[in-house]
C-alpha cells in the first residue's frame, strides 16, 4: 500500500497513568515507610538493619527500572514525572532523618541535604516559565553517592569484621556525597540564573521593554 507523504502523522494517544512504570514508582513510595520502620525500630538489632538495607537497596533499584521501562516503552506520563522525584526524595529524606534520629548521622548533614533538595525543587518551579533545568551528570553522581553511603550507614557495620574500617569508609563516602550535593546545588543556581537571562521568554521581555522605550 502506497502512503501519502503529505498526510499528517497520526498522533499517538497519551499513555495511561495506570502502567507498569508508574506501578513500580508507587511500590517505591510504599517501601519508604517500611524502610523507616525497620530502621527506627531496629536501631541495635542487626537482623532488622540488614532487612532495612535490603529494602533500601530494592527501592534504589526500582528507581532505575521504572525510568528505563517508561522511556523504552513510551510510558512517560505527567503522573510519573511528578511521582518519581517525590519517591526519590521521600526515600533519601527518610534515610537521612532516620539516621540522624538514631544519632548515627549529625543533624547538620541532614539539614544541608534537605535544604539543597527542597531549594532545587523550588528553583525549578521558579524558572519553569523560562524552561526546564535538566538533571546533569553531577546530579546522577550525587544520587549514586548518597544511595551507596546511606546503604552503608543503614547496615549494622558493628557486626562486620574490621568494623572500624567499614565505618571510616562510610564517612569518607558521606563527605564526598555532601560535597557533591552542595556543589551540584550551586550549579543549579548558576543554571537557573543563566536560563532566566538567555531564554526566549527573557529575550521577548527585553524586546518589549526596548520597544516601549523607543516609542
Amino acid at each position: 500500500m502506497v502512503t501519502d507523504p503529505l498526510a499528517e502523522p497520526v498522533a499517538r494517544p497519551a499513555p495511561s497513568p495506570w502502567n507498569p512504570a508508574n506501578a513500580i514508582t508507587g511500590l517505591r513510595i510504599l517501601l519508604v515507610p517500611l524502610y523507616g520502620w525497620l530502621l527506627l525500630s531496629g536501631a541495635d538489632v542487626a537482623e532488622k538493619r540488614f532487612w532495612a538495607a535490603g529494602v533500601f537497596a530494592l527501592a534504589v533499584v526500582t528507581d532505575r527500572v521504572d525510568g528505563e521501562l517508561a522511556r523504552r516503552h513510551g510510558l512517560v506520563t505527567n503522573v510519573g514525572k511528578i511521582a518519581d522525584p517525590i519517591a526519590d526524595k521521600a526515600l533519601m529524606g527518610m534515610a537521612f532523618v532516620g539516621l540522624s534520629a538514631l544519632a548515627e548521622l549529625p543533624w547538620w548533614i541532614t539539614a544541608v541535604v534537605l535544604v539543597r533538595e527542597v531549594g532545587v525543587t523550588v528553583l525549578r518551579f521558579f524558572v519553569i516559565r523560562h524552561g526546564v533545568i535538566a538533571a546533569g551528570r553531577g546530579g546522577k553522581l550525587k544520587t549514586a553517592l548518597q544511595s551507596a553511603t546511606l546503604a552503608l550507614f543503614t547496615l549494622p557495620l558493628w557486626v562486620f569484621p574490621h568494623a572500624s574500617s567499614w565505618r571510616t569508609g562510610a564517612w569518607v563516602l558521606m563527605a564526598l556525597a555532601v560535597a557533591i550535593t552542595v556543589l551540584t546545588g550551586l550549579d543549579y543556581v548558576v543554571k537557573a540564573f543563566r536560563l532566566r537571562q538567555t531564554s526566549e521568554r527573557a529575550a521577548m521581555k527585553r524586546a518589549r521593554a526596548r520597544a516601549r522605550r523607543d516609542a
